[in-house]
C-alpha cells in the first residue's frame, strides 16, 4: 500500500548501512544511478521498457538473484514498469520517456506523458472484474506513488518507488 513518508517525494531519504545492513553482499547500485530511455513515438513501448529495466536490474546486481526475496523484488520492479508504461498507452497518448533511479534502498520508476488525465487506482476494486487494475497493482507493491504535471502545463510524470531487496 501506499504509505506517506517524511520526505518528499524525490528525496529517496537517508542511505542505508551499518547494523540493519544484510550480511550478504551484493553489488550495490551507484549512488544516484539514473536510467533513461526515450519511448515517444515507438512502438512496442512496453516490451522495450521491460527489456530496459531488466538490463539496468542486471547492472544494479539485483539480478540475477540469489533468492526469492531478490527476485520478487526483481519481478515487482518489471510488472510496475508494464503496468505504468501500459497505462500512459492506453490513456495519455503514450509514454515519452521511462527513467529508472537506483540507490541502495529504493528504486524509482517515472514514465512521462503528454496526457492531462491522472491514474487512480480503481475505486472500489474489483478482482474479478476484466481490466483496471494497473494503478491497484502499483499502490499494492510500492512504497508510495504520485503523479507531478509538468510545469508547462503540457503533461505529467508518474513516479513509483519500490525498496531495494534485502
Amino acid at each position: 500500500m501506499s504509505t506517506t513518508r517524511p520526505y518528499p517525494p524525490g528525496d529517496l531519504g537517508p542511505e542505508s548501512g551499518g547494523a540493519g545492513a544484510s550480511a550478504a553482499p551484493r553489488p550495490a547500485a551507484p549512488a544516484g544511478q539514473v536510467r533513461r530511455l526515450r519511448l515517444a513515438g515507438t512502438r512496442g513501448s512496453v516490451v522495450r521498457a521491460r527489456d530496459f529495466a531488466r538490463e539496468a536490474l542486471h547492472d544494479w546486481g539485483w539480478l540475477p538473484a540469489a533468492n526469492a526475496d531478490q527476485r520478487a523484488a526483481a519481478e515487482d520492479v518489471l510488472l510496475v514498469v508494464s503496468e505504468l508504461v501500459t497505462n500512459a498507452c492506453l490513456h495519455a497518448e503514450g509514454p515519452e520517456e521511462l527513467r529508472l533511479r537506483c540507490t541502495a534502498k529504493v528504486l524509482r520508476l517515472e514514465v512521462s506523458d503528454l496526457g492531462a488525465g491522472s491514474p487512480a487506482p480503481r475505486t472500489p476494486h474489483r478482482a474479478g472484474r476484466p481490466g483496471g487494475h494497473g494503478m491497484f497493482i502499483v499502490q499494492r507493491l510500492c512504497l508510495d506513488w504520485g503523479v507531478v504535471r509538468n510545469p508547462d502545463g503540457a503533461g505529467k510524470t508518474v513516479w513509483a518507488e519500490l525498496a531495494a531487496p534485502s
